[in-house]
């Protein structure tokens, strides 16, 4: 019997129904409540935390007695819970932070750090390490050549940036998906999800971090503008992106790898943004299928190892066609490349896709491992031109 029906009923006859409810089973009485579903409009949407395949049950939101056995409470008091253990987490009520950094922040600045991700650094760190590959492989060319004081001035600058253009991101990409992150267990206690901070707050956030990024792009030579403006275009585009095609991680690998210069690197880091974040992308693959979510990893779910070994052959490739062109030495080749080979290989063996944990730990730690060994071997080849260039420079 349908919700509609039942509030039609007399009062008589729906207090019977619900004395007679309590009478029956556990069993029974499930197989009953369970046709009080949720709203026809809502089912339709598919949303990933109500799958129309899970049994339901239903409690008071207080501590009164179930509203099926006292009989004279108010359907408006039912809340739908889940009888499965994952589903039962995922529904968990927002609990603000009691450790770490946000703990530590007044309670009015968390939902912002939260939706810039201040407490999961991964996405700046891997935003920061292509201009850090790029500063590197770069500092030779400089005349005189650059020197290390300037080469750590210049990479803290792109840490910042990266940090500011990052959490630009993240808001840009929790206003696109404010309508679909409620649908999905990992991303419903989102800031813009949860309605702690509104769409208008956040667009108004947004505005704040770009001119602060602007700023920063302000301490580099003025023609770095027409070439950082532009890859705003990608950083909107991307939850866009999405929505219309499975390859949305190449859009992304566009616009993570705008920080390098070189060409052979940035296609490079292309490949490794698809790669990493073909990981990422097997944490949600279930919920994006429910929510019409579109992805790499749901196009290509049985073949992802054999496109990863690929993107990581390409990667590696590129990276070292890039060393040809700058005239890198066998540090490079060795640390960089030889490096990123051992690393990737490792993680496309041992990371278990069918894992949210595993998929999750791979996509952090193999940040810091492969971006690691590559900034290691462009850093070593650096140092070594460097002192080579000084003790010639003092023969001379």
């Amino acid at each position: 019997m349908s919700t509609f029906t039942l509030l039609r009923l007399p009062s008589a006859c729906r207090s019977t129904f619900f004395r007679t409810g309590a009478r029956r089973p556990q069993s029974e009485l499930r197989a009953t409540t369970v046709s009080l579903e949720i709203p026809r409009t809502i089912r339709a949407s598919r949303i990933a935390l109500f799958p129309p395949s899970s049994s339901r049950h239903f409690r008071t939101s207080g501590d009164k007695s179930n509203p099926v056995v006292a009989g004279h409470q108010g359907l408006e008091d039912l809340k739908p819970i889940s009888d499965t253990d994952h589903l039962s987490k995922s529904l968990r009520p927002y609990e603000p932070p009691t450790k770490g950094l946000l703990s530590k922040l007044p309670s009015a600045w968390v939902p912002y750090a939260e939706l810039i991700r201040l407490d999961k650094p991964t996405g700046t760190y891997y935003l920061y390490f292509p201009c850090l590959f790029s500063t590197l492989l770069a500092a030779p060319f400089a005349v005189p050549m650059a020197s290390p004081l300037s080469v750590v001035g210049t990479s803290l600058l792109f840490f910042s940036g990266a940090l500011i253009m990052r959490g630009a991101g993240c808001t840009i990409n929790d206003l696109w998906d404010r309508n679909l992150d409620p649908h999905v267990a990992r991303t419903r206690l989102r800031p813009i999800a949860r309605g702690a901070i509104t769409p208008f707050n956040a667009l108004a956030f947004t505005g704040v971090q770009l001119f602060t990024g602007l700023g920063i792009l302000l301490q580099f030579p003025y023609q770095c503008l027409f070439y950082g403006i532009p890859s705003l275009l990608f950083v909107a585009s991307y939850p866009l992106a999405k929505r219309v095609t499975y390859y949305p991680q190449f859009v992304l690998g566009l616009t993570f790898s705008w920080g390098l210069l070189w060409a052979f690197l940035y296609t490079s880091n292309v490949a490794w943004t698809v790669l990493y974040d073909m990981i990422y992308a097997h944490m949600d693959i279930k919920d994006d299928a429910k929510a019409g979510i579109k992805s790499i990893a749901l196009r290509h779910d049985k073949q992802t190892k054999q496109i990863l070994s690929g993107l990581a052959v390409t990667q590696i490739g590129l990276l070292a066609a890039a060393g040809v062109a700058a005239g890198a030495g066998p540090v490079f080749f060795v640390g960089s490349c030889g490096g990123a080979a051992v690393t990737l290989a490792i993680m496309i063996k041992k990371v278990n896709l069918k894992s949210v944990k595993n998929c999750w730990w791979w996509f952090v730690n193999g940040c810091w491992i492969t971006g690691g060994v590559i900034s290691t071997g462009l850093g070593a080849d650096y140092l070594v031109r460097y002192v080579h260039e000084e003790i010639k420079d003092k023969d001379v």
